[in-house]
């Protein structure tokens, strides 16, 4: 449901429009929100405005987070195509974290479906209202007024008004309601489904974009932070005096540690608190502490996937089960199975987490580059003890963010600082600190059998997973994964195969755990994807078509008439859009278009040299489709490259190509991270790896010649930023099968298995 309102005599929107322009406000979602002016209970929660001004110039907030992927352009401009403005006179500005602008948490790429119908409502609503205000103004009918680029012609009389000149008699006209409000045909749209440039792109190539580090107040103190390298440790006892012997060093003060498990809070420490970065960092080096290391100091990934595989390859919950698996593995002419591993993984995004926070009687005003700000004003507040409504936050463009900055604990520590120092402080994150203190990717292990007829096709099917949930993080005692893990790519499995019973198995957890790119599709499709490979090896099958015969025919699933036996949220539509929730649900047909779309483009089943191959994945996540063929050369000491990537997507309407594109490419990067380099391992409690050096990112010179290819077609808007991940790294791997013959279960890839 959408609202619309004619928010125009109200001083709702600070800096974007004039009270006696056109001002609309709207929300979006199931339950009825009011504005906050009304008398009613509940507050408002409205997502966006539109402003239209007396000079013409249309102002729209963008209440989503930007950090690359265009969000904040592709957006604003589905509201002025349906609105008919003219972009070149569309000015975007960024929401501050407010309850009026609803859910602003810019994760599990849902921004765009979530949003894009309310915006195209939006734009049409006030395009109806400019049209009613010329009518009015023309003393004409208004079906003879048509808004065009800015303005509203009457071609009869050839007599036409700019927005401007009508702003403030649209102001006076009744909001229709949007059942009333005409959209645009498709055929019309001038600004959807082309490629656009974002809208900071010449401030951030020539260095003018301000990011959360390039941000400064009048008197600000800077802080770096000693935390316990052990999560949940703390401190003893501290020496500070050689810290405060280091020039520019003026304070030395502890945050205390919070419990686990300890959500979004700061994991506490020790501050130094300097008059610049430099001298902060150079002072905590100096820093003499003696830490209680907690319950987790005898933590050791090792001993912990070991533990994982264990209980992997013993029954667990029940999470989905229909047929007879016992049985058809029993009489199965083959069985196969494999067991498959992923590590912790790291977010390392660019831009470290950092912030500024100005405490100030009783207020506490932040500035950080977050992807929930929604959140910073939530644990802000919590943190300090005082009103949410008494905490501004304040967004920036951030320099990446993956799923590591929907959390606050960086930006809570800055308001804890400046309050204890009395300044306003800004907190920088080291590398280190980045590395070794991050809600990290789950480590996974999984154990999967099938049983395989005569003729190589699969009927029997069995999955078990262990993974610390991310619920860990902030509630004691939680050992299984939720609805939501478990359905990215375990009873979300789309294969017709009529006996399948997947399981989850218990295990505590030890480091925070959170969102990272594509979240737990990454263990799943690297072995669900993987073993697929397998099974059509063992068929003596060509992987494609292995893939095309065990997909069957198209088909809707019915989750629970599969057996699924716990929440399967589907990426959150049901609660965000329930409106429109049916037209999301899992489609055979479009996992098989993406299919046969990347193989007809990747030079599929064409001969390749010795010791390379092509290896192929399909995967459904975040409601959209993703195909990849990957291509690798493997050389005689192991080591791995891609000369070629290619990747198909079906993610319905299209808003932006060249962001979709971006995205893809994007994530193809990160998985080839994944699958070939990235990886975090913890000895004694404490995380090994520390920067760049040791944990390893794909380099410029390993990315491949990537091509992306879309699936045409008029569906809904899907997920974009995050299903080019969970495909490319089982296509690598399959890939280096066919090169090599030899099987890869466990990421990253050891290239010493791998040598001639």
């Amino acid at each position: 449901m959408t609202v619309i309102t004619n928010l125009s005599r109200r001083d709702v929107l600070k800096g974007t429009a004039a009270a006696s322009g056109l001002v609309l406000g709207f929300h979006v979602g199931f339950r009825k929100l009011p504005f906050a002016e009304a008398a009613e209970a509940t507050p408002f929660q409205p997502n966006v405005f539109l402003a239209i001004d007396d000079t013409g110039l249309v102002t729209i907030v963008a209440s989503r987070s930007e950090m690359g992927t265009g969000i904040k352009t592709d957006l604003p401009l589905v509201l002025a195509d349906e609105l008919e403005a003219d972009w070149s006179r569309v000015k975007v500005v960024q929401a501050q974290g407010d309850p009026k602008y609803g859910d602003q948490n810019t994760d599990g790429s849902r921004s765009t479906w979530q949003f894009f119908g309310a915006m195209r409502i939006a734009g049409a609503t006030a395009r109806r209202m400019l049209e009613a205000a010329a009518a009015r103004t023309w003393n004409v009918p208004v079906g003879e007024c048509q808004a065009q680029n800015g303005f509203v012609a009457h071609a009869p009389s050839g007599r036409k008004l700019a927005y401007g000149d009508l702003a403030k008699v649209a102001a006076t006209m009744p909001v229709p309601p949007s059942d009333q409000v005409r959209l645009k045909d498709r055929k019309d749209w001038r600004y959807i489904g082309k490629p656009h440039a974002i809208v900071d792109l010449k401030d951030i190539v020539q260095g003018r974009a301000t990011y959360g580090i390039d941000v400064v107040v009048p008197g600000t103190k800077y802080a770096s932070v000693e935390r316990c390298p052990v999560y949940g440790g703390k401190v003893k006892a501290y020496d500070a005096k050689d810290a405060l012997s280091v020039a520019g060093v003026e304070r030395v003060v502890e945050i205390p540690a919070t419990p686990m498990p300890s959500g979004f809070k700061p994991l506490g420490g020790i501050a130094v608190i300097a008059n610049n970065t430099w001298s902060a960092q150079q002072g905590r080096q100096r820093l003499k502490i003696e830490w209680d290391y907690g319950p987790n100091a005898g933590h050791d990934s090792a001993a912990y996937r070991t533990e994982l595989e264990a209980t992997a390859k013993e029954p667990g919950r029940v999470v989905r089960d229909h047929g007879d698996v016992d049985g058809a593995l029993a009489s199965a002419a083959r069985r196969v199975s494999a067991d498959y591993f992923v590590p912790h993984l790291a977010h390392a995004q660019m831009e470290v987490p950092t912030a500024v926070a100005h405490w100030v009687a009783n207020t506490c005003e932040t500035w950080s580059p977050t992807q929930n700000p929604t959140q910073v004003r939530e644990t802000v507040a919590e943190v300090l003890g005082i009103n949410q409504s008494d905490v501004t936050v304040n967004v920036t463009l951030l320099g990446g963010g993956f799923g590591r900055k929907s959390k606050p604990d960086y930006v809570a520590e800055a308001a804890l600082l400046s309050r204890m120092v009395g300044a306003p402080i800004k907190v920088t994150w080291t590398r280190e600190d980045d590395i070794q203190h991050d809600y990290y990717h789950a480590i996974c292990a999984q154990h999967l059998e099938a049983a395989l007829d005569q003729d190589g096709r699969a009927n029997g099917w069995l999955h078990r997973t262990v993974f610390p949930a991310i619920e860990a993080t902030f509630k004691p005692d939680i050992v299984y994964g939720s609805g939501g893990e478990l359905g990215q790519g375990v009873v979300d499995m789309p294969y017709d195969i009529p006996n399948v019973r997947c399981e989850n198995g218990a295990v505590a957890n030890h480091v925070r755990i959170g969102w990272y790119r594509s979240v737990y599709n990454i263990p799943h499709a690297f072995a669900v994807c993987s073993f697929v490979d397998e099974l059509a090896a063992a068929a003596g099958k060509d992987p494609l078509e292995y893939l095309r015969d065990l997909l069957g025919p198209p088909r809707i699933l019915d989750l629970k008439a599969l057996g699924v036996a716990v929440d399967y949220p589907n990426y959150g539509v049901g609660e965000l859009a329930p409106g429109i929730a049916d037209q999301y649900l899992i489609d055979t047909a479009r996992l098989r278009g993406v299919l046969d779309l990347v193989a007809a483009n990747s030079n599929w089943g064409e001969k390749l040299p010795q010791r390379q191959g092509r290896g192929i994945a399909v995967h459904r996540s975040f409601l959209s489709y993703v195909a990849v063929v990957a291509h690798v050369a493997v050389g005689n000491d192991g080591q791995i490259t891609l000369p070629r990537l290619d990747m198909a997507i079906d993610c319905g309407t299209v808003v932006n190509p060249d962001r979709v594109r971006a995205q893809l490419e994007g994530a193809a990067i990160m998985s080839i991270g994944n699958a070939l380099y990235s990886h975090i391992t913890v000895k004694n409690g404490k995380v090994e790896q520390s920067n760049y050096t040791d944990y390893l990112v794909p380099r410029i010179d390993v990315t491949p010649e990537t091509h992306v290819h879309f699936v045409e077609n008029t569906h809904l808007p899907g997920g974009v930023g995050e299903p080019g991940v969970p495909p490319t790294a089982p296509a690598i791997c399959n890939a280096i099968y066919a090169a090599t013959g030899k099987r890869i279960r466990a990421l990253p890839v050891d290239p010493q298995l791998l040598k001639a």
